[in-house]
């Protein structure tokens, strides 16, 4: 199967960048580099829940998912944690690291799942960066795609219900929006983790799964498995 590189897509409604190795030079293989260790890269394997960075740290890396779901959270000075996003395999975190020399995480990452993830040296990545204009290219691509998708979450925190957003976020996760076939099924996922993300209630959002299994939107497969119907998506476009 060819390999590709995707930014997290911004919304069902969006063109998504998706680049193919076959569009990357020829002198430089980014599935060769994104897959392995080497000068300044280490293959982290992470269990559910561990870390792959706190908030408060130092930020001297960049993380490539190579596998599973991470979280990103956020932490205020009152204790209140909020979920600003979920992320999988094709995606990178810890990008701020790349603006600024060592500035401070300002989120937690964390493994939803068991995850493998590529950890690049900030150094390392600079050098590959201006070396590989194509690979330049692509991260580029990535960052536009990432900032692009957050634009659309607060458009959709300020004038969407709450039930239209959580909605959105459970086809972001089935990736509907996407070039490729969608996945529309989504490992569990705790309703908290989701209510923090819609910016509402556990209750409010088990009131709304109930609702959408009731419609015929989502069915839960053995395991708790989430499984995300076409229907849904039809309900945020024209509803």
């Amino acid at each position: 199967m060819r390999a590709a590189l995707r930014a997290s897509p911004p919304g069902p409604k969006s063109e998504i960048f998706l680049v193919g190795i076959d569009k990357l030079t020829a002198g430089f293989d980014p599935e060769s580099f994104l897959a392995k260790t080497g000068v300044g890269k280490t293959v982290i394997n992470l269990k559910k829940k561990d870390a792959v960075f706190s908030q408060g740290d130092p930020a001297n890396a960049i993380f490539y998912i190579q596998q599973g779901r991470v979280k990103l959270t956020v932490v205020s000075k009152n204790g209140k944690e909020a979920t600003i996003a979920l992320l999988g395999a094709g995606e990178f975190i810890g990008e701020e690291c790349m603006a600024v020399a060592h500035p401070m995480r300002m989120a937690t990452a964390s493994a939803l799942m068991e995850c493998t993830v590529l950890r690049i040296d900030r150094e390392e990545m600079l050098r590959v960066l201006h070396r590989e204009s194509a690979f330049s290219d692509l991260f580029v691509s990535f960052l536009l795609a990432r900032t692009t998708r957050f634009q659309e979450d607060l458009v959709d925190q300020l004038f969407n219900s709450s039930e239209r957003r959580l909605a959105r976020i459970l086809l972001l996760l089935a990736q509907f929006g996407k070039s490729s076939k969608p996945e529309t099924v989504i490992p569990n996922i705790s309703q908290e983790t989701l209510a923090g993300m819609v910016g509402t209630t556990r209750s409010r959002v088990s009131f709304f799964m109930n609702r959408f299994r009731k419609l015929g939107f989502i069915d839960y497969q053995p395991g708790d498995v989430l499984q995300v119907h076409n229907s849904l998506l039809n309900m945020v476009l024209h509803d």
